[in-house]
């Protein structure tokens, strides 16, 4: 037996074979194409590269003296050689459209004082944090006033949970309002809605609202922030235990001391003094007057009559 070499049809890689596996199968150890084995030369001596084929194309025509016939069309290293130059080609058109885009594709990353301005306008939108005060000791909840106690501080307590203190108190109308939080919504707060029209007509008024009491009251809202910082309040009719006593309106003022206990499912209370400022209320509304249909003529009576 001898030896003979051949070319892949496929990528020109030289294989080395035995006569007796003309014919044969085999995989191509570089591109692993499945080529057929030609058939091995007459002659040692060929200075000819014989092709195999390829499996599934049909067999080239062999020529005299044993060779085959080189096969048509392109050969695999300028089919090589263009398909490396297509790579290169769309590279570079790849390369001109990002640069043509960078401004857009490639954002580049603010820089600490961008973030620190960003995060400074958030901040002034969303408003500085609320004050955390604790819950008071000295305070006590109860429905029974007879066991209500309230210091000779400024008013303290609980809302909804949490440690309350008056920051701020007015009295709007009728409306008396102690507030956390000097501005805008209140952190924490709780407004009494009593019957009058203008502040100074509570002066020196002392008023007792036992837990017992039927409807009609004074009404009490308590005010909050969730946890995504929006105002939550709960209007309460009855129920609650109140007392207090209101100084001489001066000066656009008027001092007082309170103790309220809310029947909410957090037992909210607050108690103490508070030195509030009167406020005019709002003048109403103008009510807007409503449009007459005119009034349609009644229609004349048409005898039918002979």
């Amino acid at each position: 037996m001898s030896e003979f070499k051949f070319a892949c049809p496929v990528c020109g890689q030289h294989i080395t074979a035995d006569s007796s596996a003309s014919g044969s199968r085999l995989e191509c150890p570089t591109c692993f194409q499945k080529i057929i084995v030609p058939q091995a030369p007459s002659s040692q001596d060929s200075k000819f590269i014989i092709s195999a084929t390829q499996v599934g194309k049909p067999r080239p025509t062999p020529t005299a003296g044993g060779e085959q016939a080189p096969t048509s069309g392109m050969s695999a290293g300028k089919k090589s050689i263009l398909a490396t130059a297509a790579f290169f080609v769309v590279l570079c058109a790849a390369g001109i459209t990002a640069y043509a885009f960078r401004g857009k594709l490639f954002k580049p990353a603010a820089s600490d004082e961008t973030t620190e301005a960003t995060n400074n306008v958030a901040n002034k939108k969303k408003g500085p944090p609320p004050k955390v005060y604790p819950v008071p000791t000295n305070v006590v909840w109860s429905l029974d006033l007879t066991n209500a106690s309230a210091p000779e501080a400024v008013a303290v307590g609980k809302i909804h949970g949490k440690g309350f203190f008056c920051e701020r108190a007015t009295l709007t109308g009728g409306n008396l309002t102690l507030r956390q939080g000097a501005s805008g919504t209140a952190d924490l707060g709780v407004s009494i809605q009593f019957f009058v029209q203008a502040g100074e007509e509570l002066s020196g008024k002392k008023i007792e609202i036992l837990a017992d009491r039927q409807p009609p009251l004074p009404k009490v809202t308590l005010r909050w922030k969730d946890e995504n910082w929006k105002g939550v309040t709960q209007t309460i009719q009855s129920g609650y235990a109140l007392q207090i006593a209101f100084d001489n309106a001066e000066n656009g003022r008027i001092s007082g001391k309170l103790y309220l206990s809310t029947p909410d499912d957090l037992k909210s209370v607050v108690a103490g003094t508070f030195n509030a400022e009167i406020r005019k209320p709002p003048p109403p509304k103008p009510k807007t007057p409503r449009t007459q249909k005119p009034q349609q003529k009644p229609k004349a009576a048409t005898n039918t009559g002979g």
